[in-house]
């Protein structure tokens, strides 16, 4: 994702997106122990990477420098609102600006943080994003079936299942299917109308600069 600074490059690359739970705001340098702690955490393997071995550290490195720190990506680190405590990170890869298309993806780094919505709210800031800033029609993820607290999020945040890859992995001895989830602008846009306030969060604060 290329874009020119100034107007174009803020719209793309917020420097911050509140919600009332976290806010997601640019990575800074000083956040690599923590990604690197994270992608070497087996269990965040097992949920979310295909081999379940912690990542060589030059890997992580390369990751974190081009993917996280690049310029031209879209990408967050996510804070707890409340604390600005660091918990994990999310990134939109894949960009496909013919159809209008992006994947998602988010790693809550920190076990502790699991199960308290902060993902929720997340893909929710960055479907808003999405949708209602970069005019994006679709956002895609993939996840694997065991995973179900994390399907569960998605759907909460406004994910569909679309299909599946019939035993793509192997877990546990047992093959395992991997999801593949998607949230269309026009769905979104229907369901925020629709639900307003009911919805959680009951509002996404407009980012800051």
């Amino acid at each position: 994702m290329t874009h020119e600074a100034g107007p174009e490059r803020e719209r793309w690359q917020p420097a911050m997106m509140d919600g009332r739970l976290v806010t997601l705001r640019r990575h800074r340098p000083e956040n690599m122990p923590h990604v690197l702690r994270w992608y070497r955490d087996p269990e965040l393997a097992r949920l979310t990477r295909y081999q379940t071995q912690p990542m060589p550290r030059e890997e992580v490195e390369r990751f974190f420098h081009a993917r996280l720190l690049g310029p031209d990506s879209v990408a967050y680190a996510i804070h707890i609102r409340a604390t600005d405590r660091l918990i994990g990170l999310t990134t939109f890869s894949s960009l496909d600006a013919d159809n209008g298309s992006v994947l998602f993806h988010i790693t809550i780094g920190e076990r502790d943080a699991w199960g308290q919505g902060y993902g929720t709210e997340t893909a929710q800031l960055m479907l808003e994003h999405a949708f209602e800033r970069l005019g994006l029609h679709r956002v895609g993820l993939s996840v694997f079936a065991f995973n179900e607290r994390a399907i569960r999020s998605y759907e909460k945040a406004g994910f569909h299942i679309e299909g599946r890859l019939r035993e793509a992995i192997q877990r546990e001895g047992r093959y395992w299917d991997e999801i593949q989830m998607g949230a269309l602008a026009g769905e979104w846009l229907e369901r925020r109308q629709s639900a307003g306030r009911l919805m959680s969060p009951p509002e996404l604060a407009p980012s800051r600069g």
